[in-house]
């Protein structure tokens, strides 16, 4: 990034931030739609259950969890990625 202009470079970020907001409005689009078709069934009442609710609240700290596990992997795969990199 060095070789690019004050200009280019806030162009870039502004690309990158973009980027990320779209990932992460994909990301939690998945979440809403995976845990409000896993827990949501009883459209009788415009109020969600004590059962739904708590089946929400299991899926959403899964899925934190899950990301967080995939997230930590990725680390570690890059780690070593990067040592064998240093040692060729």
């Amino acid at each position: 990034m060095d070789s690019l202009s004050t200009s280019e470079q806030r162009m870039l970020e502004q690309r990158l931030q973009k980027r990320q907001v779209k990932e992460f409005m994909g990301a939690f689009g998945n979440l809403t739609e995976n845990c409000f078709n896993s827990c949501i069934d009883d459209f009788t009442s415009k109020a969600i259950s004590s059962r739904e609710s708590g089946c929400l609240n299991r899926c959403v700290l899964k899925w934190m969890a899950t990301q967080q596990r995939i997230g930590d992997r990725f680390q570690e795969h890059n780690a070593v990625l990067a040592q064998q990199m240093q040692n060729k």
